[in-house]
Order: C-alpha cells, then sequence, then structure tokens
C-alpha cells in the first residue's frame, strides 16, 4: 500500500556537474514531475505511451525533431528562470536559493525530482518554488487563482519526494511586472497517495514489465505520438493486409465521415446566410468603418476594419532571385492525407 508522509528525499546526484546527455540518463531511471502529468493522462504535451519509451530507451524517428522545434522555448525558460525567481522574491520578500541536485523518493526510489529553487519559511520549513514562462495565449489558465493542472501535478509530486509540504510556483508571461503571477499549493496527502499508486502503477506494471500503455488521451496527442514514433510514411514500404476485425473500425470511419460532411453542409448554409447578412451591413456602412445599431433594450458596435498582412510574392521572387529562393524554400513533410475508400468486393 502506497504511503505519503515519510522520511525525506535520498540526494542522488548534484546535476551541475552533469553534462546534458548524462542527465538525461539520470532522468530515465525515474518518474520525473514534468512526467506525471502525461502518465495521467492529463498531459497538453504528451502521452502515457511517450514518457514510456523514453524509460525504456525507444527513440522514436521524430523525436530529435520534435526536439528541434521547441527548443527556443525550453530554452527561454531555462535562462529566465533567475528572474522568475527574483521577480518572486519582490513580490513575495521570501528569498529562494537554487538547488541544483537530483532527489529520490526513499521507499520509491524511482520517484524523482530536480528542483528549481528552494525556500526557507518564515517558520524555519522548507518549501519549494518551481518556476515558468509561457505566452500571453495561456494567461487564462491562471485566472482566478488557477494552476494549470500539469504544473500542480508537477508540484505535488516534488512534494512526494521531498516531504515537503508546501511550494510555490511563479510563472512570467510577458515583459513586465503586470504580466507576473504565483501561486502557492498546500499538501493533500490523500490526493498525493492517489499519485504515488499512479507512479509505482506504471513504473512497476509498464516500465519494469515492458508492457506499453494503452493510449486514452487527445486524439490529435495520440496521432501525433504514433507518427512520432514512426515517422513520415515511405511510398516503398509494402502494403499492410489488416486483419478482418479492423472491418467494423473501417465502417464506423465511414459512418462518420458522412456525418462528418453532412454537418459541414450545414454548417456552410448557415456561413452563407451570416455571410449575406455581413455584405447587406457593409453595403449600407460604404467606407465607414463603424457603425451603431439601436434597438428597443439592445444596442449593437458593428466594426469592419481592413486587415493588411505582409505576404510574400513566391513567383516574384524566383523570378527575381532564384538563387535566394531554391536557398530558402525548404520541403517539408505534412500531415500523412488519410483515406477510407470501399472497394468492390471481388467475386469468390
Amino acid at each position: 500500500m502506497t504511503k505519503a508522509k515519510r522520511a525525506p528525499a535520498i540526494e542522488l546526484v548534484d546535476i551541475s556537474t552533469l553534462s546534458e546527455q548524462d542527465w538525461h540518463i539520470w532522468r530515465s531511471k525515474g518518474i520525473g514531475g514534468s512526467d506525471l502529468a502525461a502518465i495521467m493522462g492529463l498531459s497538453p504535451w504528451a502521452t502515457c505511451r511517450d514518457i514510456y519509451y523514453k524509460k525504456v530507451g525507444v527513440v522514436g524517428a521524430l523525436d530529435k525533431e520534435a526536439d528541434k522545434v521547441n527548443w527556443v522555448a525550453k530554452e527561454v525558460g531555462h535562462l529566465l528562470e533567475p528572474l522568475v525567481a527574483k521577480i518572486f522574491e519582490f513580490k513575495t520578500g521570501l528569498k529562494p536559493f537554487a538547488v541544483r541536485k537530483m532527489f529520490a523518493h526513499p521507499i520509491y526510489p524511482y520517484m524523482i525530482a530536480n528542483l528549481d529553487y528552494m525556500i526557507i519559511l518564515p517558520d524555519g520549513r522548507r518549501a519549494i518554488l518551481e518556476c515558468k514562462t509561457t505566452n500571453h495565449h495561456a494567461k487564462d489558465k491562471w485566472d482566478d487563482d488557477a494552476v494549470p493542472v500539469n504544473y500542480e501535478l508537477q508540484c505535488r509530486h516534488y512534494m512526494a519526494v521531498m516531504d515537503i509540504d508546501v511550494v510555490y510556483i511563479a510563472c512570467l508571461m510577458g515583459n513586465n511586472e503586470a504580466d507576473f503571477v504565483w501561486r502557492r499549493i498546500d499538501r493533500n496527502l490523500a490526493y498525493e497517495e492517489d499519485i504515488i499508486a499512479t507512479e509505482v502503477d506504471f513504473w512497476q506494471n509498464n516500465v519494469v514489465a515492458r508492457v506499453e500503455p494503452q493510449y486514452t488521451e487527445d486524439s490529435d496527442l495520440v496521432l501525433q505520438s504514433i507518427r512520432n514514433h514512426f515517422g513520415y510514411g515511405n511510398k516503398d514500404a509494402d502494403e499492410v493486409m489488416l486483419a478482418p476485425g479492423w472491418v467494423d473500425s473501417l465502417l464506423e470511419y465511414e459512418r462518420l465521415k458522412a456525418e462528418k460532411s453532412k454537418l459541414e453542409k450545414e454548417a456552410e448554409a448557415i456561413k452563407d446566410r451570416m455571410t449575406l447578412t455581413q455584405a447587406l451591413i457593409v453595403e449600407e456602412m460604404g467606407v465607414s468603418c463603424k457603425a451603431t445599431c439601436k434597438g428597443d433594450d439592445v444596442v449593437f458596435t458593428i466594426t469592419n476594419n481592413p486587415i493588411l498582412r505582409d505576404n510574400v510574392d513566391k513567383d516574384g521572387l524566383k523570378a527575381k532571385y532564384p538563387a535566394a529562393f531554391d536557398e530558402f524554400i525548404v520541403k517539408k513533410p505534412s500531415t500523412p492525407r488519410f483515406t477510407v475508400k470501399r472497394a468492390k468486393a471481388k467475386a469468390s
């Protein structure tokens, strides 16, 4: 039976002395805080199977390419950690200090933690500070004193590993003080026991047993995980003969496709009616970009502002600067076009 409250964490290694490769090797030996949301099916970025592959050493065909896509955001987050900690100190009066060590749970040593900062509270207790950076598009996830669920789970994982009762999480969402938020998360031992049970189950029944977890996440995330694992399609590969058991799934796919087509036609008809109404109003407005319409108990403000965008004239660029066009226009594989067509059954 899993337990929450227990002895202090075990210090594994000073990560300031590790190369990036060695750090990844240490990370693969256990479950880190950022892994937990994916294991619980609550990550916006990864599936449980993605984490499984990392722990058993399976490298997907597109994993390195996927890392390149996000490398700038990751680097910015790393470089701004000291700034986030400094703003937190200014806002709260609590002084963080960096911790460059990897820790492990003393009972479940595959539960590991890499902390950003720690704090000594006025009552002498230790607390953790987790530093984040994001953009304004994610600002609403912090509304009403909320913490994004994947970050909350990371913090609760750290509490479990470190046997610490308080975690502060601070996030910078822009380049000024108004774009900064911080939250306090207090320990919940009942919730923590559920988290520990989930991590124990994943490590023992998936990682150690070498059993791939089933996909249960959002369909787009699952499809991206599969593509990262297998890579791009190869037209020279042999045709695959699916088992007859797939027929029901393909019939369902056909039905859903037809239903989607019907709904899209209905949506298109609604859109046409909206466009006609818009056209009549724009005609009435003429060259004006703003109008007001008052009814008995309602007032509408209508705007019709032009939007100018920078577009590249590819034909002109190719004609005038063919060498530059050939150098910088890169063709990359796009999302594969998945089709299902019904073929006539051959007479036996």
